[in-house]
Order: structure tokens, then C-alpha cells, then sequence
């Protein structure tokens, strides 16, 4: 029979937000599949935020050829689609396919009957008018509404995605764990493991939790793996203001709006407060691997996991509180992009596990390694490599076009990373009137913090001149841009566009 394919997600999860990675940390089960699998160390996602990366994700193409760019964005039409989604591919092959938590398709507004996309078995926890419903889903709005409005209630001071000053402050939950978004849906894929697998067919099995992503509220007891004192300050850099950077583009009013209330905050903070943050952002992906070893415990207990690929991920990272006080995603720093990836499970080699690669993985390289693991045929369609096989790419990429929540969308910024050197080119103004190119080059093993911008430096001039020609030739190969006499083109916005929900 085919193998199992298992797919474990977070939402917001830094990729240093693991104990293999950071001691510190408290995540036993995932450590746990690392040692018995394959640590990603350098594995990026394709767009620092959340709609874009998933769809990118799950249709195994770049950002720009899905035509989903910011969290605003959506393709409503499953006929516009520019392939078939992981879950479908599984169900035409023969698999029982079981979705669980956050896809965020964004597609519900438009749509009055979204469609599951290839999931025989979806439960969502959101309400039934949310833009995340998919016809058919158990919502936990439908199933435990007091559970999911006294959630509600206790995160209405969080503000928009719960990320606004007081939700990244958080606290203890006084709200059960069972009425957290993320805690019903974990009970929901445990049920569906008792009572409701196939045993004449493979699984598909898809688990995706909304947190470690602020709000903090905490479940009762997991705060209390960590003490405070043990938690380490956040590193700030040897100056105050962005300048010369990506992030100092003033065209994203909202974004800027945002990032001068947390530093308002923290900056009337002491350090204790601070790092107070931080403890609850580990506790939160301390909670979640308590929920994913509950549920390898359920499928090890049926003897799904004997013939088996485990894969562990999230869609980005967080910058918890780094570059003076910034939080959330929406940059194209390695605590935004880089993500957490492992793949563990029998189809793993035996001399590869316990291993930790440092190949230049994507998160578009899931698509065709889950095919590959399943005996399923390439699609030459797909640009990612198999994570089971060999490998060829020098480096690698991620997109960044705005939130989505801007009135003008600003012009884009493009990474090329290889883990000695990152480059970063972004372009002036908004996408439609956009001025010249401008840059930022980081040496990562000598600043990791990507505190000083080498670029157009004299020294390092061969490295800017490789690292531009490698990106050039990436977004010529793979159809998306080209950089045009030092301009980026204009890019047509021919997506819908929905609201901006859950970032």
C-alpha cells in the first residue's frame, strides 16, 4: 500500500522556535521526529505572510505565478487554479484525504459554497460566515459555539489577528484548552482517528493549528515549562531607525501604524516584561507539540506510522520583538522567512535520520516530495525538488508585495538567500509607478542579525554581482520576473480580493 502521508503545520512558527534547534525551547514530540528524520535547517518559505505562502505551498508553485500575493488576495474559482492542490492530488490517487485547522484559502466571501479542494473530511475552527468556511466543514461555530465565543471574548482586545500590542502581551488563558480554536480542532482529528479512517485506503492526514500567531493567551500549565529568568533578552541593533532598507519604504501607512505602537510599548517596558513576550510565544509551540504527540500517539496506536512520511512546518516566522521592537512578519529577515521544516517516518533512509541537511530547501519542495514519496509521477509543472532525492538549486527565494491591507500596494522586494550571504532587491515606490532599484546584502555568518547593509560596498562586490546574476536567472527560469535596466515591471493584479482575516 502506498505510504501515509502525515502533514503537520503551525502558523507563524520561527524556525529557532524548536528544541533541536534551541534548547530552550520545549518541544519533545518534534524533537523527537527530528532525531528519528531530517532537520531542514535552511529551509525558507516563498512569501512572509500567510494567504500567499499557504497557497504557494499547496499548489507547489512561486507566489507570483499562483497570482496570490498578500493577505488580501484569493482565486475563488477552483477553474482558476493554476494546478490541482496537495489534497487533491491525493484524492485522485486513491486516498482518504482528512483536513484539519487553517488552510485559509480566503475563498468564503465570494463563494457562498467554498470548495474543500480535495478534502473528503474538513473541520475548520472559525464561525460559519467566516471567509475561511468550506462547504461541508464541521465549523466550531456550528459544534461549540459558547467554547469558540468565550475564545472570542477573551481575545477582543488583541485587535486585527490578534496582533496588535495587547496580543503579542497575552496572558494565561482563563479559557479552556478544548474551547481554543487550535484545541477543538486537535479533539476533532483525535475523533477522526478513533472512529472515521479508511482502513482499505492510504491517508492523507492534514493538521494545521493557528498558533504559535499572537494572541498570546496561553492554556493553563504551559507557561509553566519555562522559568523567566532563563528566557534571553531579544538583540537589538546599534541603530535606531531602518534606513536603506526594505523596511524603510514609507508607502505602508498600516504597517508603519503598527510597528510604532509595539515600539511605543515595549520601549515602556522593563526587560523582564519583554522577555515575558517571548516566554509565551515558546509556550504556545509548547502547547501545540503536546497536541501533535497526542495525535502520532493516536496514529502509532493504529499502525498508520509503520509505513509513513511525517512532515512538520509553518507558513513563516515572527520577528518577536527584533530591529527595535518589531513583531509579526511582513520583511524579508530570516526570522520572517526561514521556517522549521523536518520530514521524518519509514520513508526516510535509514543513514538519513537523525540527520540535519543544510541544502537550500523551499517550501514548494513539499509538493513534489510528497508525490515522490507516494510513487505518484513528477509534474513538470512544479519547480521544487524533492527532498528525497538530489538537489540543484544554488540558493533560495522569497517574495514580499505588501500585506494587502494597503491603499496603493508597494513595489516588490525579492530575497536570493544562501546561508553565507543574503540579497535583498526592492524597488522604490508602489508597484505601478516604480522607482530604481535599490539593495541590501548581508554577510549571515558574520551578522546573522542582518544589522549592516553591505551592498554597493566595494569589498563585497563579486559576492553582489554573483548572488544579483543567481536571482536574475531564478525569476527568468522560473516564468515570474525579470529585472529589467535596473527597474522591476509592473505587476498586473489580475487576482480577487478578499478580506484581510486571521493574518
Amino acid at each position: 500500500m502506498k505510504p501515509n502521508i502525515i502533514f503537520l503545520m503551525t502558523d507563524q512558527q520561527r524556525w529557532d522556535a524548536l528544541g533541536v534547534v534551541n534548547p530552550l525551547v520545549k518541544t519533545p514530540n518534534l524533537d523527537r521526529m527530528a532525531r528519528d528524520g531530517v532537520l531542514y535547517r535552511q529551509a525558507v518559505c516563498q512569501a512572509p505572510l500567510c494567504v500567499p505562502s499557504r497557497y504557494s505551498m499547496m499548489l507547489g508553485q512561486y507566489a507570483s505565478t499562483v497570482g496570490v500575493l498578500t493577505n488580501a488576495d484569493a482565486i475563488v474559482e477552483d477553474s482558476n487554479l493554476p494546478c490541482e492542490p496537495l489534497p487533491e492530488r491525493f484524492r485522485a490517487a486513491g486516498y482518504q484525504t482528512a483536513g484539519f485547522g487553517k488552510t485559509h484559502w480566503n475563498h468564503g466571501k465570494s463563494d457562498p459554497r467554498p470548495s474543500r479542494r480535495g478534502f473528503e473530511i474538513r473541520a475548520i475552527g472559525q464561525p460559519r460566515d467566516s471567509a475561511l468556511y468550506e462547504d461541508g466543514a464541521r465549523m466550531m461555530g456550528d459544534e461549540a459555539p459558547e467554547g469558540l465565543a468565550a475564545y472570542f471574548k477573551e481575545t477582543e482586545v488583541y485587535g486585527a489577528g490578534e496582533e496588535e500590542v495587547a496580543g503579542y502581551i497575552g496572558g494565561t488563558s482563563t479559557v479552556p484548552a478544548e474551547h481554543h480554536r487550535d484545541g477543538w480542532v486537535a479533539q476533532q482529528c483525535l475523533d477522526f482517528i478513533e472512529n472515521d479512517m479508511d482502513p482499505n485506503r492510504p491517508l492523507f492526514l492534514y493538521l494545521s493549528f493557528l498558533k504559535p500567531h499572537a494572541g498570546f493567551n496561553v492554556p493553563a500549565g504551559f507557561e509553566d515549562l519555562y522559568r523567566l529568568e532563563d528566557i534571553p533578552s531579544v538583540a537589538q541593533p546599534p541603530w535606531s531607525e531602518e534606513q536603506h532598507t526594505h523596511l524603510s519604504r514609507r508607502n505602508t501607512p498600516w504597517l508603519d501604524q503598527r510597528y510604532e505602537s509595539w515600539r511605543s510599548a515595549w520601549n515602556h517596558m522593563n526587560d523582564v516584561e519583554r522577555r515575558r513576550t517571548t516566554l509565551r510565544y515558546w509556550a504556545n509551540c509548547s502547547w501545540l507539540d503536546a497536541c501533535f504527540g497526542q495525535v502520532l500517539e493516536a496514529l502509532k496506536e493504529t499502525g498508520r506510522l509503520e509505513n509513513c512520511l511525517v512532515v512538520f512546518t509553518s507558513d513563516h516566522g515572527d520577528m518577536m520583538g527584533e530591529r527595535n521592537h518589531r513583531f509579526s512578519k511582513y520583511c524579508l529577515y530570516d526570522s520572517s522567512v526561514r521556517v522549521p521544516l523536518i520530514l521524518s517516518g519509514s520513508c526516510i533512509a535509514d543513514a538519513q535520520r537523525g540527520s540535519v541537511s543544510e541544502r537550500p530547501a523551499e517550501l514548494i519542495d513539499l509538493a513534489p516530495t510528497l508525490l515522490d514519496a507516494a510513487g505518484l509521477p513528477p509534474d513538470p509543472r512544479l519547480p521544487g525538488e524533492s527532498l528525497l532525492g538530489g538537489f540543484s538549486r544554488q540558493g533560495t527565494f522569497c517574495e514580499y508585495h505588501g500585506g494587502g491591507m494597503e491603499e496603493v500596494a508597494p513595489a516588490p522586494a525579492f530575497m536570493w538567500r544562501t546561508p553565507e550571504w543574503k540579497l535583498i532587491l526592492y524597488g522604490e515606490g508602489t508597484a505601478e509607478e516604480q522607482g530604481s532599484t535599490k539593495g541590501e546584502l548581508y554577510d549571515l555568518k558574520r551578522d546573522p542579525n542582518e544589522w549592516f547593509n553591505l551592498y554597493d560596498r566595494p569589498s563585497v562586490r563579486a559576492v553582489q554581482q554573483r548572488m544579483t546574476q543567481e536571482l536574475e536567472n531564478h525569476l527568468l527560469l522560473s516564468n515570474e520576473f525579470a529585472v529589467d535596466g535596473g527597474q522591476f515591471p509592473v505587476l498586473s493584479q489580475t487576482n480577487q480580493r478578499n478580506g484581510n482575516e486571521d493574518e
